[in-house]
């Protein structure tokens, strides 16, 4: 592992606070304002299966589309309503949803449809467009228009995120890097960094970090680093920092879905868990965190055990800013003549309305700049019910 600085925009840094903590994950990002409300954004790459997480088992035709895959509460669903009931590989959250900090977003996609590539998808979902968007992200657009005025970004990366590259200022702090440093420029850095406690730990740690981190990258060791990346991110926002967003890889699930979607619900659920704990309860109690996936999976079960690119998707509330305990969204069934060409979950909502009503909720950023910079095209006003909620 090396470290490298380039000058125009980004900075770059090897390593991390914990070296148990670097992810293999495709980036972390932080952004840092006044105000004491926070927002995270958990970016679920390869398709999460919502169908899963949140089963419908009040939907007759739920178990008749997916006999493999549908569970009750006799083999570990959690009931949530009556209606839905979470996978018991997330049963960890459900204590989130007693105490009214985790909610789910049923049946919401972006603008995206048909060609269901995870590249397209992702695009759309990071960029926050309708398919013509420049290569910028929402979040980078959002730090700019914040209330208390522009938020200072960090992206802590192993491939930058799109959702916060643009206009707006943002470093990178890197735990890995193909240009090596020289000994003056290890000079220039402790010297940069002298006067801020923070990045002066996080440099010192990473340049006497470079063989544990590799062991970490090399070995797969995903819980670990699922629960690392989240530790970073809560003492950031533990602090001074107030947005933040990360990925977690290992959804797309067309085969042997029951094992690997129970590995990537619980790489989710220690995430979600260790933000908290990391931010303890003041930091909590005003923060959202949404997690939210390119598109959904279909309806039908495959013939290897799994299910394939779909539309219609779930997004996942938490934190103690957002009244949870609801399961939301327009439900469109799943009956025969219900389904998004004959497939896929109906999508019903715009995940952009909800990430935009976090944004006006907990930064104060106006419905024409929401609509206008930050998602395109979007229909959103202060009447929206993620916003009233």
């Amino acid at each position: 592992m090396t470290l490298a600085f380039n000058p125009t925009r980004r900075l770059f840094l090897g390593g991390a606070c914990s070296l148990a903590a670097m992810p293999l994950m495709t980036s972390f990002a932080l952004a840092r304002a006044a105000g004491d409300n926070r927002f995270v954004a958990i970016i679920l790459r390869g398709a999460m299966d919502g169908l899963d997480l949140v089963q419908p088992y009040g939907d007759p035709a739920y178990r008749l589309l997916r006999p493999g895959l549908s569970l009750t509460s006799d083999t570990g669903l959690y009931d949530l309503d009556g209606r839905f009931g979470l996978h018991p590989a997330a049963g960890g959250l459900y204590p989130l949803w007693k105490a009214g900090e985790l909610s789910f977003v049923h049946a919401v996609s972006t603008p995206y449809r048909d060609a269901r590539s995870h590249f397209d998808g992702q695009d759309i979902l990071e960029t926050g467009g309708n398919g013509s968007a420049g290569r910028d992200g929402w979040l980078n657009r959002a730090v700019g228009l914040a209330g208390d005025g522009p938020l200072r970004a960090i992206d802590v990366t192993s491939d930058s995120d799109l959702i916060l590259q643009g206009p707006n200022a943002a470093e990178i702090w890197s735990p890995r890097d193909d240009i090596p440093i020289s000994a003056d420029e290890m000079l220039f850095f402790e010297k940069l960094y002298k006067d801020s406690p923070d990045f002066a730990r996080a440099f010192e740690e990473a340049r006497s970090a470079d063989v544990s981190a590799e062991m970490i990258f090399n070995g797969q060791q995903l819980g670990a680093s699922t629960e690392g990346v989240a530790r970073l991110a809560g003492g950031f926002l533990k602090n001074d920092y107030r947005v933040a967003a990360f990925s977690i890889n290992g959804w797309d699930t067309h085969a042997e879905q029951k094992s690997l979607f129970a590995k990537s619900a619980d790489n989710l659920t220690t995430a979600i868990l260790t933000l908290k704990s990391e931010m303890g309860p003041a930091a909590w109690s005003k923060t959202v965190v949404l997690a939210m996936t390119e598109f959904g999976r279909t309806a039908r079960q495959n013939g290897t055990g799994g299910t394939d690119h779909g539309t219609g998707g779930c997004a996942i509330l938490a934190g103690g800013a957002f009244a949870g305990g609801r399961v939301m969204g327009n439900w469109p069934g799943l009956k025969d003549g219900d389904l998004y060409e004959n497939r896929d979950l109906m999508p019903t909502g715009d995940i952009r309305e909800v990430a935009a009503a976090m944004l006006y909720r907990q930064f104060g950023i106006g419905s024409a700049a929401l609509t206008t910079s930050v998602f395109p095209g979007l229909d959103f006003s202060p009447s929206s019910v993620f916003v009233r909620a």
